[in-house]
C-alpha cells in the first residue's frame, strides 16, 4: 500500500495492510495498516499523533497494490516518517551513495514518549 498526500501528490510512505486494515480505514476514514513487526493493526498517528485522513482509495492494474491518497495530519509541515521527515522516501541516489535529501523536521524521540 502506497499513502499519497492528495494535495501536492507526494508519496508519503509504503506500508502493509491486510483485509481487517482496509476494512477499519474505509469504517474510519483514516488510514489503518498492519504492522509486520507487532502482528497487529497499527492505526497511524495512535502514538504520534500524525494521522492520515483518507480521501480516495485506488487499486492498480493487477489488484495487488492499493493507493492511498490521505491528508497528513499532526505537524505543520506534515510528518509522515517515523524519522521525523515529510516523507519515508527522503534519500536519494546521487553519484552511487545513498543522500539524504529532505530535512528532519522533528526528533523522533520527542515525536514517541
Amino acid at each position: 500500500m502506497i499513502a499519497q498526500e492528495a494535495s501536492t501528490g507526494d508519496v508519503l510512505m509504503f506500508a502493509w495492510m491486510n483485509r481487517e486494515a482496509l476494512a477499519r480505514t474505509v469504517e474510519l476514514g483514516r488510514a489503518v495498516y498492519w504492522s509486520r513487526s507487532r502482528g497487529k493493526l497499527w492505526f497511524k498517528g495512535e502514538e504520534s499523533g500524525h494521522v492520515q485522513t483518507v480521501h480516495d482509495i485506488r487499486m492498480d492494474c493487477d489488484n495487488d497494490v492499493l493507493l492511498l491518497k490521505v491528508t497528513q495530519q499532526g505537524h505543520d509541515p506534515s510528518i509522515a516518517c517515523h524519522t521525523g521527515r515529510h516523507s519515508c522516501f527522503f534519500q536519494r541516489l546521487e553519484a552511487g551513495a545513498w543522500q539524504a535529501v529532505e530535512p528532519v523536521l522533528k526528533d523522533p524521540q520527542s515525536i514517541y514518549k
